[in-house]
């Protein structure tokens, strides 16, 4: 299907199955049947809160069937599924058995654009391992500040379906996409995308590296103006060279160095384009300053540019990505500095759940004490560690996994001084912050950055972050 074309599926009294309500399969499900599809829901858990979304749905005539989302039932001709649920589950393969199609959230909300008489909206699409959102929401802010009506769609901010069906009309969508959501999304075509990294995550739910690196490809196919690629991350530059696209799409790269033709990066403090200007070998744009990205650590330049480049390939002027970077303010636990206490800066990124987000954020910072540990989900420190070490004045450890952690301070870093601390109740996270201040000299930045999933000691990532920065308020009242 190609970039501007639009669906036209017959949905009248076509037996459709949903798996999984929550935030994308109760808004499909309500979709398809407004649409005179035949729409049964089918759901794993059976709990307060699903028998209630399932009473919902069932006053407007759909069929819900609770605590049973492994079998396919009778009739089905096509599977929508929320992005969580695995490609292993026996839905998924009595489907395929039965030649039944299975299609995503995105998948459904690609097809269903246009269909309620508007020009659908072209999608500026952005994933990668980390820096998705962040990325996603300057786009976003770069086109308000070209006068697009626009929004952050996808994982983030406006359901797609809702961006696609509801009152508000758009003339592009900044979308954030994960390699869950690209799996099954086989025809969707963005204007163009970008795959901002690649690193080891959700490879249980892939099976494999390889798998999980073609899955997060799929954003390419059928691109029509630019595929935008981190110039450090060559995986990322494989994916473009394997992807199918339109006739006259380019390769367009980003980097923290003096960017080549076709690129953007950085001169003397300044993110410049030499990839849309008239001529590329000898011309180069100045976009914005380096201090006008929030905050402008190494990974947030990088995100900085891979918006700039979206941006541009959709025909933004310069003074616009200038603009709207100014005006965006990060996410909060994404590297924010909470407070400064005794010449000693705290910053909270909670949000830095894998190793490979954790390096980015070490990066960032000359001298640290850092706060680190939670589910490791199977990852591996040593790489880390080893390059980090030179950057660390101390470490404190806690949750589940922190052995993990600690033994690979023993091999790559004796020298650093490790506080393990053996508790998960609500309080040590206090505890671990003032542990850092007792190793912090002026000059050093004590930083969560776990590395590790949260849910051993907290319900997500956010309250781990609110505990860290309650905890360094209270130490900044005792220290006053």
């Amino acid at each position: 299907m190609g970039s501007q074309e639009v669906s036209t599926v017959d949905w009248q009294g076509k037996h459709v199955t949903v798996a999984g309500l929550g935030v994308s399969g109760i808004p499909a499900a309500r979709a398809l049947h407004e649409r005179g599809a035949l729409v049964t829901v089918v759901n794993d858990g059976d709990d307060e809160r699903a028998r209630a979304q399932a009473a919902e749905l069932e006053a407007l005539g759909i069929t819900v069937r609770l605590g049973d989302g492994a079998t396919l039932p009778p009739s089905t001709e096509l599977v929508v599924t929320a992005p969580g649920w695995q490609p292993d589950k026996p839905l998924f393969l009595a489907a395929a058995e039965a030649g039944v199609d299975i299609w995503g959230d995105v998948e459904l909300a690609w097809r269903l654009r246009g269909t309620n008489g508007r020009e659908p909206a072209p999608w500026l699409a952005v994933t990668g391992t980390n820096g998705k959102t962040t990325t996603v929401r300057m786009l976003a802010s770069i086109l308000e500040a070209a006068g697009l009506r626009t929004a952050a769609v996808g994982n983030i901010g406006v359901s797609l379906l809702d961006a696609v069906l509801g009152e508000q009309e758009y003339d592009v969508l900044a979308v954030e996409l994960s390699s869950y959501q690209l799996h099954w999304a086989p025809s969707l075509r963005a204007h163009s995308a970008a795959v901002l990294n690649l690193a080891p995550d959700h490879l249980d739910w892939h099976g494999s590296m390889e798998a999980y690196a073609a899955d997060k490809g799929r954003v390419y196919e059928g691109n029509t103006v630019a595929c935008v690629y981190n110039a450090a991350d060559p995986a990322t530059e494989d994916l473009v060279r394997e992807a199918d696209v339109e006739e006259g799409c380019r390769a367009i790269g980003f980097t923290l160095g003096t960017p080549g033709p076709s690129q953007l990066g950085v001169v003397d403090g300044i993110l410049v384009d030499r990839a849309f200007v008239a001529n590329r070998q000898k011309q180069a744009q100045e976009l914005a300053e380096v201090s006008d990205v929030n905050p402008p650590a190494p990974h947030n330049i990088a995100n900085a540019l891979a918006a700039a480049a979206l941006a541009r390939a959709f025909g933004v002027e310069p003074a616009a990505v200038r603009d709207g970077l100014r005006n965006f303010r990060p996410d909060a636990h994404r590297i924010e500095h909470v407070a400064d206490i005794g010449e000693v800066a705290y910053v909270d990124d909670s949000k830095a759940t894998n190793t490979h987000a954790t390096e980015a954020s070490l990066a960032a910072y000359d001298s640290i004490v850092w706060i680190a540990g939670g589910l490791a989900k199977g990852a591996t420190f040593d790489e880390l560690v080893t390059g980090a070490a030179k950057r660390l004045r101390g470490a404190v450890l806690m949750g589940a996994d922190r052995a993990l952690i600690r033994e690979a301070l023993t091999r790559h870093a004796p020298e650093v001084p490790v506080v393990d601390l053996d508790r998960t109740d609500t309080g040590a996270m206090s505890e671990a912050v003032e542990h850092a201040a007792r190793l912090a000299r002026p000059g050093d930045t004590v930083l969560l950055a776990p590395a590790c999933a949260s849910m051993d000691m907290f319900t997500n990532y956010n309250k781990r972050g609110e505990a860290f920065a309650d905890a360094v308020r209270a130490h900044a009242e005792k220290s006053a």
